[in-house]
């Protein structure tokens, strides 16, 4: 039995999806544990490319069994597009499971976060606009949210939106919306259409991935966003909804992080951030410009741009502290092949003391100052090689220094977007 998860160790985009698509051969069963429609990722299989958002990267083999665990927010409407646009490349997804425990979006879910979101001003968050917090507020607030086995059962489903729904249009008229105007009906008689499609797919996950361990299953958890937008452990508020480290695997599928025998941690060989919140390596200049177009660094769901820095072993080092990685993947590598040199942030400078304890209050990541170490650059092609060996002295010696300052072997390294554009220790 081999259970792995994969896990983004910075705030997210770190190319996670590739590196899922790689080990799915190896696996099972794939399991996505949190989020929404608002991550994505972009896995390129037989010469296609797919950006999946709530599909788990499994849906791409055939026999592997891929599970939305009931850690998921899902929107059914989005959930069904996403498997259309899959099927329409020839891909049929046969063995798909929804959890029966994960909650539903609706349309007010995404009117309110826009209220919300318009009502920070220039303090707003950044969001995706697609009610994935609002979401997850009704399920923490546990008297206006709908699970997926209620929506998928008519008579609940139709009792829970005729309470719901008349107090959801107050509230979005006190908050100024004019999108208050929803009818109960009109809700569930679309609902009912969505429900109908993927009822058969509902079921117990968190029974089923109990007795998939007990029959020594190979399983892989397949993580969203990255560990420094974790609810908990991240950059409060500029986070996400749920915790999106590998503390979130249990809560978020029922399965014991106990019994996850590898942990691998994804990283880019930069940093990037979308949204707002303190970013202490961004390089608001050429060469951050630079990065940003080589990498193609713009939003899989979104499109928007994304601020891009110099990699920051601090942050990074503290994501794989809290998600307990037993080793690291460095992704797009090859970015960073035309730069004279490079530098990696190995300490913070806050109110005049050095750190490499990254901090847990907003205002005083705000403060920090990278400390600096330079490195020469590589200034030749790298994408087509196999083993991280092979890789030029000054690329190994980027990659050592990485390992070095976040404390984790590296034992995979993406030169390309391509499968075989992976080299391996």
């Amino acid at each position: 039995m081999a259970v792995t998860a994969v896990v983004g160790l910075q705030w997210g985009d770190e190319a996670k999806g590739k590196i899922v698509d790689l080990l799915t051969d190896q696996h099972e069963i794939v399991v996505r544990y949190l989020g929404g429609n608002n991550a994505g990722h972009t896995v390129m299989f037989k010469g296609q490319t797919y950006k999946l958002s709530l599909l788990p990267a499994g849906v791409l083999r055939p026999g592997v069994t891929s599970v939305i665990a009931n850690g998921v927010v899902m929107n059914p409407k989005a959930l069904l597009e996403e498997m259309a646009s899959v099927e329409a490349k020839g891909v049929a997804i046969d063995q798909l499971l929804i959890s029966d425990r994960a909650h539903v979006i609706f349309p007010y879910h995404i009117a309110e976060e826009a209220c919300f979101e318009s009502g920070r001003g220039t303090d707003a968050i950044g969001t995706t606009g697609r009610g994935i917090g609002t979401c997850y507020r009704d399920k923490a607030g546990r008297t206006h949210a709908i699970r997926v086995g209620d929506f998928v059962t008519p008579e609940i489903l139709k009792k829970r939106l005729e309470e719901i729904v008349p107090y959801k249009n107050t509230i979005l008229k006190a908050l100024g919306s004019t999108n208050c105007n929803f009818e109960a009906k009109a809700l569930f008689d679309e609902y009912s259409v969505y429900a109908d499609k993927l009822r058969a797919r509902v079921t117990d996950t968190t029974a089923f991935l109990h007795k998939a361990l007990a029959g020594g299953k190979s399983m892989l958890f397949e993580a969203a966003q990255g560990s420094l937008l974790d609810i908990d452990h991240g950059t409060f508020p500029f986070v996400t909804s749920s915790n999106s480290s590998g503390c979130g695997i249990h809560p978020g599928s029922g399965v014991p992080e106990r019994a996850i025998q590898r942990m691998i941690g994804v990283v880019k060989a930069y940093t990037t951030r979308v949204g707002g919140g303190p970013c202490p390596t961004e390089l608001l200049d050429e060469t951050g410009n630079h990065i940003r177009e080589e990498g193609r660094e713009y939003g899989t769901v979104t499109g928007r741009p994304r601020r891009c820095g110099w990699f920051d072993a601090v942050a990074t080092s503290y994501g794989a502290r809290i998600s307990g990685v037993d080793c690291i993947a460095v992704m797009l590598l090859d970015v960073l092949s035309k730069l004279d040199e490079l530098k990696i942030c190995e300490a913070y400078e806050i109110d005049g003391e050095r750190t490499t304890d990254f901090p847990g209050q907003l205002v005083n990541l705000a403060k920090a100052k990278p400390v600096y170490r330079t490195l020469k650059g590589w200034k030749t092609d790298i994408t087509g090689v196999k083993k991280i060996t092979d890789l030029p002295k000054e690329a190994r010696s980027y990659i050592d220094t990485i390992a070095e300052l976040v404390g984790r072997r590296v034992e995979i390294v993406s030169v390309g977007p391509d499968r075989d554009q992976t080299a391996f220790l």
